[in-house]
């Protein structure tokens, strides 16, 4: 597969060439780029490329039954664990973590992210008993609670993901891209949910010590592409892979900055683009705040970054602000009101 990055516009009007990029109503393209390691080879109009690799670009990502295709969705993180990199950890207070899932299906969270085990720079290994200790029973209460909204159990470990599903988890976040452990594949394709394959240069306790790239949009494109192929070759449904470029993962500020602002390229993969930048520590570096809970309005801006890049989703701590702004932000870019 040739390296495509569509060009995503959102404003307007739209020309008569415009493609909408991957099903969106906001996102479009009627150009790419063929790319190669640092450069840009040669740009494309829309009607120059092959019926595949325009079908590719433009086909909508569906990541569950019931959920739009056509915007961004927003996954809201409920962390349940003692040390998350942003002081959010509730795994002392159950009640309190399924207060915070309801507020975020209130808030208009799409789907809700519930993790048991840190994998901030640093964090240690969390044992499969505990982290199951920690978020199956937040699952099972969150549907005891009549609470709806699609839930993504955020884990590398087969154990925990299986007895997640079993609570009422819908789909699988592996950070490692099913790179841990070697039975979690079997488990997705046994259950036919959703997996999302994220990037990572080394493992939580080494990524930020020396990150190194010779070109990290095509680097991390390249494995990713790899762990699809692992993946489909494992028995899991091309539609049912979902891929992140793992910001802070394994990366310096530079890197981070340099993979959003390349970030569509990863449509060429044609499946859905997971983005998960809230409150790192690249938006403080940047904004100068050091405090991680203090970093929602440069969280706001990188995901409305992504989103004007085409992706599908979002995932974020502050859920009631990024709807809000991704509502506004689909209003401006809608293409019905010049109509």
């Amino acid at each position: 597969m040739t390296n495509l990055r569509p060009l995503p516009r959102t404003d307007l009007p739209r020309p008569p060439d415009a493609e909408a990029l991957a099903g969106s109503a906001h996102v479009w393209w009627n150009e790419a780029d063929l790319t190669l390691r640092g450069t840009v080879v040669q740009r494309f109009m829309a009607d120059e490329l092959t019926s595949a690799d325009r079908a590719r670009l433009a086909a909508p990502r569906r990541v569950l039954a019931n959920l739009p295709t056509d915007r961004p969705l927003v996954m809201g993180i409920v962390n349940v664990t003692p040390d998350s990199f942003s002081s959010d950890g509730l795994s002392h207070d159950p009640r309190a973590a399924l207060e915070r899932a309801r507020a975020m299906a209130t808030a208009g969270a799409d789907i809700l992210d519930i993790g048991g085990e840190s994998t901030r720079p640093g964090a240690e290994d969390v044992p499969a008993a505990e982290e199951i200790a920690r978020t199956a029973p937040l699952i099972a209460a969150i549907r005891a609670a009549g609470i709806t909204t699609p839930i993504s159990i955020d884990t590398r470990k087969a154990a925990v993901a299986e007895a997640a599903l079993a609570a009422g988890a819908n789909m699988i976040n592996d950070v490692s891209a099913l790179g841990y452990d070697t039975a979690m594949a079997a488990v997705v394709a046994r259950a036919g949910v959703p997996v999302c394959l994220m990037h990572a240069q080394g493992p939580p306790q080494t990524m930020q010590q020396d990150p190194r790239y010779g070109d990290v949009v095509l680097d991390v494109y390249d494995y990713l592409s790899e762990r699809m192929d692992h993946a489909l070759d494992q028995g899991i449904a091309p539609e049912r892979l979902i891929v992140d470029p793992g910001i802070g993962f394994g990366k310096t500020l530079r890197h981070n900055l340099m993979l959003l602002s390349g970030l569509s390229v990863y449509q060429n993969l044609g499946v859905a683009v997971l983005l998960g930048a809230s409150r790192k520590k690249f938006i403080g570096t940047i904004s100068g705040v050091e405090a991680a809970g203090a970093r929602m309005p440069g969280s706001v801006a990188v995901a409305l970054h992504a989103a004007a890049q085409g992706a599908q989703i979002i995932r974020v701590h502050d859920v009631a602000e990024t709807v809000q702004a991704l509502a506004l932000w689909r209003a401006l870019t809608d293409k019905g009101i010049e109509e």
